[in-house]
């Protein structure tokens, strides 16, 4: 109403504003000339700054282009790399059998089969001594075929005992008639005078790297050989060619001397660097074209050593499409706004006096707009789910929205006036009192979390109290709006128990194989003693007793590795509840003896998941295990299994009625060594093997336990209850 009333009596007094008109007139044309000189002014250097703007895009694009190349040429290293070392691999099964080719085929097709996958289309085993070629190649079948002419002689075996090389893309390995070039890697064996030889189909393995590579909205990248010939390029009529030939034969028109500088100068010489040239073709596109272009060399691996080179390009014209549009768009604000000053001015000269009456329309239209726009606010803050409420200095409330009501148990108006010591428990109003003394002390808003006791509610809130200020400035009350964050703040800890979990994993891997190594002289020179030692000795028996230890501490160190291996998961499949059958067979017995009472609900109508079946009854033994002592005089043992739908994952729940987990160790249950159970009785390997495992295979474990008073989902007053989520497995990853 106070702003109301301003409004009101200031329009009395716009008559007298404009009683002095041609004084209004003079200073309206000043400040129109000003605008167009000011403007002018601005267009100009608008263009400079364009200029300089399109430098510096260029600049930062080929840059960016300069990243694509590095990845690309990341990866086309560590394939050829791992080519070459899976050579090595089969080389050395092959030296382990003495040069027998056909004893290590089964050794040697996991191997191939993997060599297949990288573009390799044919893998062959020649003894220059023998006449015949061993080859595995698709549909992976072995085949015995004589040589192709020069099969061998195109290669240059190099001087040491064995090693990796490399025969010429282009002299040695023509293109064939599917428009592509293959090479040869081949692997030295010289101590059963053996050559492993992989024929790489290398356009169709560069082609993996680079066909869905863009740079902008239209580039693309290409490779050339030390010899500069296209072992790469979206043209495929360029595949084989060479760089500085196959341009001119397409764009006669044209001259290419400076990406043919660029090749020979750079490229060929094994540098990185970045420039620009003039071609004549660009994904269908004619004419001449300005391209962008980015390098940097691809070490070959082996022997003859060599580099390739790969190139990502782009036209400019996407760049200064972008530049030149936002230019025409600036001058068309300047014109706009040049236009509308004009208008302006002309509309004030001859409107003045009509403006008084407008203005009075105006300040009633105002006035409704902020009826609706308190409508609107008080709307959205009933309807926020979130605890919304102002407090006066000593505590009352003063408003609170129907959320915070309901969640309190009444109506706002039931709480206005109250204290808050009264509504919420002693340790939750004196944090809010605090927080409230604070705001008014230091006259600002303040933020905190803390947790919300009110009868049976306990929950984590994310609480702003923010100063609500009178006309004079000073502090009448506190705005206080708070969230509840209990699922984040359980998500949270989630997160850190897992990162713990992760680091323990990694720490108990390195331990593990530390440990590995003098275990293994311990055991072997044990074995060497036993031997040497007659069985009916005292010595004998002495010597026993340590080969068991030490295998007992081989075990411990088994599952220390496994538990740091859950990162290795794969695509087996199993059935969850055929391997709940076969773990139920096994401990059917001990349950009998323990007096427990065994309760089992199996969906049948389960899809396979991903997981091992072995390792999953490890998981499943591990568990009713667990159960099992932890109900020393009988209980209820449930294990269900269900299908999730709506999350496409199949849930295993194993339930007790044991004396369950207090909640101090809870947070711990996985971590490796931690047991509650008396020493000698467990490792506390178990549970973290188990969530290695789980994880392994892209599932969840959780558990919650009830040491006492109370209700979980079996209606018993105490146990704990394991929940396994495992994704379904899909036939097409």
């Amino acid at each position: 109403m106070a702003h109301l009333q301003t409004l009101e009596n200031g329009s009395a007094y716009l008559p007298k504003i404009f009683q002095g008109n041609r004084n209004v007139r003079k200073m309206l044309i000043g400040v129109i000339l000003a605008t167009v000189f000011c403007l002018g002014v601005t267009a100009y250097l608008d263009m400079q700054a364009a200029r300089h703007l399109g430098n510096m895009a260029r600049k930062q694009f080929n840059d960016q282009q300069m990243v694509i190349a590095r990845h690309i040429r990341r990866q086309v290293e560590s394939e050829l790399s791992f080519v070459g070392k899976e050579l090595a691999r089969a080389g050395d099964i092959l030296s382990r059998e003495n040069g027998r080719i056909v004893p290590a085929r089964p050794a040697l097709e996991p191997l191939f089969s993997r060599l297949l996958e990288k573009s390799v289309f044919r893998i062959n085993i020649r003894m220059p001594d023998q006449p015949q070629v061993h080859s595995f190649g698709y549909p992976r079948q072995w085949q015995i075929r004589a040589p192709e002419p020069d099969f061998l002689s195109s290669l240059t075996l190099p001087p040491e005992p064995s090693g990796l090389f490399f025969s010429d893309p282009v002299h040695q390995s023509p293109v064939h008639q599917s428009g592509n070039i293959h090479i040869q890697m081949a692997w030295q064996v010289a101590d059963i005078n053996l050559i492993l030889i992989a024929e790489l189909d290398i356009s169709r393995f560069l082609g993996r790297f680079l066909d869905d590579v863009r740079s902008g909205s239209t580039g693309y990248a290409w490779v050339i050989d030390g010899n500069g010939i296209f072992l790469y390029h979206p043209y495929t009529r360029f595949i084989g060619k060479s760089a500085f030939s196959a341009r001119e034969k397409r764009d006669t028109g044209l001259t290419h001397h400076a990406i043919a500088f660029i090749q020979e100068n750079h490229m060929l010489a094994g540098h990185t660097g970045t420039g620009s040239y003039t071609a004549g073709w660009h994904r269908g596109l004619t004419g001449n074209i300005e391209k962008l272009i980015a390098y940097c060399p691809i070490t070959i691996p082996g022997t003859p050593a060599g580099t390739w080179s790969v190139a990502v390009v782009a036209p400019v014209s996407e760049i200064d499409g972008y530049i030149n549009q936002a230019a025409a768009w600036r001058f068309l604000l300047h014109a706009l706004v040049l236009f509308v000053v004009v208008v302006s001015g002309s509309v004030l000269l001859f409107r003045e006096i009509r403006w008084t009456n407008r203005l009075e329309d105006k300040v009633a239209q105002r006035t409704h707009d902020l009826q609706r726009s308190e409508e609107k606010y008080r709307s959205v803050v009933e309807s926020a789910e979130d605890f919304i409420f102002t407090l006066d200095q000593d505590g009352r409330f003063q408003s609170m929205n129907s959320f915070t009501a309901s969640f309190f148990g009444g109506r706002p108006e039931e709480f206005i006036h109250r204290s808050i010591d009264q509504v919420l428990n002693k340790p939750s109003s004196q944090k809010h009192l605090k927080m409230l003394d604070l705001v008014f002390r230091h006259q600002k808003s303040v933020r905190n979390e803390f947790t919300l006791q009110a009868g049976e509610h306990d929950l984590w809130v994310s609480a702003n109290f923010m100063p609500i200020r009178n006309e004079s400035g000073r502090v009448e009350s506190v705005l206080c709006i708070a969230r509840d964050v209990t699922n984040e703040k359980n998500l949270e800890r989630q997160l850190i128990n897992t990162e713990k979990l992760a680091s323990l994993g990694t720490l108990a891997a390195g331990v593990a194989h530390e440990i590995n190594n003098p275990l293994g002289v311990i055991l072997g020179f044990t074995d060497l003693l036993v031997r040497k030692t007659a069985k009916d000795s005292q010595a004998y028996e002495d010597l026993k007793t340590i080969e068991r230890q030490g295998i007992h501490c081989k075990q411990i160190v088994e599952n220390l590795l496994r538990f740091a291996r859950f990162g290795e998961g794969n695509t087996a499949s199993c059935d969850v509840n055929d391997a709940i059958r076969e773990v139920i067979n096994i401990v059917r017995h001990t349950l009998e003896m323990e007096s427990i009472d065994l309760n089992i609900e199996l969906d049948d109508t389960m899809p396979l998941v991903c997981g091992d079946s072995r390792e999953l009854q490890q998981v499943f033994l591990n568990l009713i295990n667990n159960a099992c002592a932890a109900m020393k005089q009988g209980g209820i043992l449930t294990i269900q299994s269900r299908f999730i739908s709506n999350g496409n994952k199949s849930e295993i729940k194993i339930q007790d009625t044991g004396h369950g987990i207090s909640s101090k160790h809870i947070d711990r249950i996985f971590e490796p060594f931690f047991t509650t159970k008396p020493e000698g009785e467990g490792t506390g390997l178990g549970l973290s093997v188990t969530y290695g495992i789980v994880s392994k295979y892209g599932g969840i474990i959780d558990c919650k336990s009830a040491p006492a008073g109370f209700q979980n989902e079996a209606n018993t007053a105490h146990g704990t209850l394991f929940t396994i989520k495992l994704p379904v497995f899909n036939k097409e990853i």
